[in-house]
């Protein structure tokens, strides 16, 4: 259906501001609705404006896909910026597929996926755990100890980068899985475990509220993060404010961006962002994205004029972007996105200095089909 002058564009919004995940879909969020503001006080798109249908899915599964299912057929969407857990895409894909819909999905995941009703603007693990797992054997030692959140993404991120560390020489030390929201009562015994067989760092691929409680008993601990930091793919800038900056100075993020990223186009993205939600707000690797995936589904609705999803997939699929965090393109054959990859070290404000920058954009591989676990090294790299 497509759009009225009246009533605009209509696309749909699904993000959690309630849960154990509302910090970082908040951040989604945040992250959406910035853009659509800029894109209607620009105009809009053909003269109309892109009117936002905003659902609060709770950070529960079941709901994501109940959701998802009303805005597709009930409110006669086909646009849905939305989802942060693969849990929660996993839910909704089948429903967005089934109703030919088209899912924008902004979050780092664990690849081994592909729907032509999916657009994925997060990073895949080729482009976060390969220099992540140099960076940990190149400056932290060998011997690291894995704790995750007990469902999907977790455990791919951990099986992938248990094949890099110990394809490189590396060895993982201990492996634990918690249920999602796990509090304290269930982590006092890991963070026990990890003091007792000192490694040199932990990858962590804690999620959400469980992830929060973690880096504050960790600190509680009075674990040395200098002997060994906690490594992620998630603990940005925003959770970092949650817990409290001189808890987590120190630990480790590999991400495709960072507030710090010293560009003109940034430096307008974090000024905007703070004009619209406080002096306060961060942006992070979860903003962004959800930032830039609204902007370039503007640019294809500019160039299709019609909420044609197949069209509008055909219109994304190579198109070549800038972003806050520099150029991306989107790969034809896979529709994930070529970003450049980075590792940021957390420090005492609550942001990241920016310890490694890939060389350029890296290309996408969500079946490790093309990349080499033993090479390249970080130094190569560089």
């Amino acid at each position: 259906m497509n759009a009225s002058a009246q009533e605009g564009w209509r696309v749909g919004v699904l993000f959690s501001t309630t849960g154990t995940t509302a910090v970082t879909e908040g951040e989604h969020l945040a992250g959406t609705l910035l853009a659509i503001d800029e894109i209607n006080a620009a105009g809009g798109v053909l003269g109309r404006p892109i009117v936002p249908v905003c659902r609060d899915p709770g950070s529960d599964n079941d709901t994501y896909r109940a959701l998802a299912r009303q805005m597709l057929s009930d409110d006669e969407l086909e646009i849905l910026f939305g989802c942060s857990m693969s849990g929660s895409r996993k839910k909704v894909l089948p429903v967005v597929e089934r109703h030919n819909g088209l899912l924008f999905y902004p979050s780092m995941y664990e690849g081994f996926e592909y729907s032509e009703n999916l657009v994925y603007t997060g990073a895949t693990l080729n482009q976060t755990c390969l220099p992540l797992a140099d960076y940990l054997l190149q400056t932290c030692g060998r011997r690291i100890v894995f704790v995750g959140s007990d469902y999907i993404y977790p455990h791919e991120s951990n099986r992938v980068m248990r094949e890099l560390i110990e394809a490189k020489g590396g060895e993982i030390v201990a492996e634990h899985y918690l249920p999602l929201g796990a509090g304290a009562a269930d982590q006092v015994p890991l963070i026990e475990e990890i003091a007792r067989i000192r490694p040199d760092a932990v990858f962590s691929t804690l999620v959400g509220s469980s992830a929060q409680t973690f880096y504050t008993l960790y600190d509680a601990a009075g674990i040395d993060r200098t002997a060994c930091p906690i490594a992620s793919l998630t603990m940005a800038e925003g959770e970092i404010a949650r817990i409290g900056p001189a808890r987590c100075t120190g630990h480790i993020l590999a991400a495709s961006y960072f507030q710090t990223i010293d560009t003109a186009a940034n430096h307008k993205f974090v000024a905007s962002f703070k004009a619209r939600y406080g002096a306060a707000a961060t942006t992070s690797v979860w903003s962004e994205p959800a930032y830039w995936q609204v902007h370039l589904f503007a640019q294809a609705l500019q160039q299709v004029g019609a909420l044609d999803t197949r069209r509008i997939g055909q219109a994304i699929a190579g198109r070549e972007f800038r972003t806050p965090g520099g150029p991306v393109q989107i790969d034809a054959d896979t529709r994930h996105a070529w970003l450049t990859p980075r590792i940021g070290v957390a420090r005492a404000d609550g942001l990241f200095d920016i310890v490694w920058t890939g060389g350029g954009l890296v290309r996408p591989d969500p079946y490790f089909a093309t990349t080499r676990f033993e090479e390249p090294s970080l130094r190569e790299w560089a």
